[in-house]
């Protein structure tokens, strides 16, 4: 009598900054037209420490073993809550933030030739706690969503967004990050050509650090709401290799040849 094989791991997806669980939707669609389960994390946007905190506790009431998705800050939080949550066997990045130990966003915007998101944000404080202490929060000016942050969708869906984003706090740039998930578990990367929120050079130079298996394709940074079967697709890609009980890859060492990118 053999063994039953081993659960197929759940796809977990959790959306970045300025958005929700329902940017997920094209994609779930695909991943459930493929028999692949998987469900859309909340993120609270609230910073690094409590952003990591709430997201490893969701991932680990997940039963059986979970693949981890994030969308852009989305990917700085699997980074640190995948080693925290136990389950977790493999990560996919979309569009998204990799980032090393003691390594701050703000840092690594700063360091982006192709971002230029800090020319469209608003800053607005919220309460935090008693004693009417506040800490700043951005959200996207409407008028330049489209143009920074959404620009392969329509207008009218662009400005849907723009006017149902969700702020993220200051602290989600500024705190600093933990050990990184991908330094031990196999990871893959979707790297929006067109990227000029989180910045296409700083995503692509992340994902090779950690030795991602990188497919390229032209598009936003919304490219997983633009082009969902794309992200769809590597996600089952990432499953597939999972499956077969591949090798988990090194991060690459420094001076080590770059992996170079499928492109779509």
């Amino acid at each position: 009598m053999t063994d039953a094989a081993a659960p197929a791991p759940t796809v977990a997806l959790v959306h970045g900054a300025f958005a929700d669980s329902s940017g997920w939707t094209g994609v779930i669609d695909h991943l459930r037209a493929a028999g692949v389960d998987a469900v859309a994390v909340s993120n609270p946007l609230r910073g690094i420490a409590e952003d990591t905190a709430y997201v490893a506790s969701a991932l680990a009431q997940i039963p059986g073993p979970v693949l981890a998705v994030g969308h852009s800050y989305g990917g700085a939080i699997i980074t640190n809550a995948a080693a925290q949550a136990g389950n977790v066997v493999g990560l996919v990045y979309v569009s998204a933030f990799a980032p090393d130990e003691g390594e701050k966003l703000i840092e690594i915007e700063n360091g982006s030739t192709d971002s230029v998101l800090n020319t469209a944000l608003v800053e607005r404080q919220y309460p935090a706690g008693a004693g009417g202490d506040t800490v700043t929060e951005f959200s996207i000016d409407r008028g330049k969503f489209h143009s920074v942050f959404a620009a392969d969708l329509t207008e009218e869906q662009a400005a849907d967004m723009a006017a149902t984003q969700r702020p993220v706090s200051a602290l989600g740039f500024v705190e600093p990050n933990g050990p990184p998930a991908w330094k031990t578990l196999p990871s893959w990367a979707v790297v929006s050509s067109g990227d000029t929120a989180a910045g296409a050079d700083v995503v692509r130079q992340m994902a090779q650090r950690a030795g991602a298996v990188i497919t390229e394709v032209e598009g936003s940074h919304v490219l997983f709401i633009a082009r969902p079967q794309v992200v769809a697709d590597v996600i089952r890609q990432a499953l597939d290799t999972l499956a077969q009980g591949a090798a988990i890859p090194a991060p690459r060492p420094s001076g080590a040849p770059v992996p170079q990118p499928t492109r779509r």
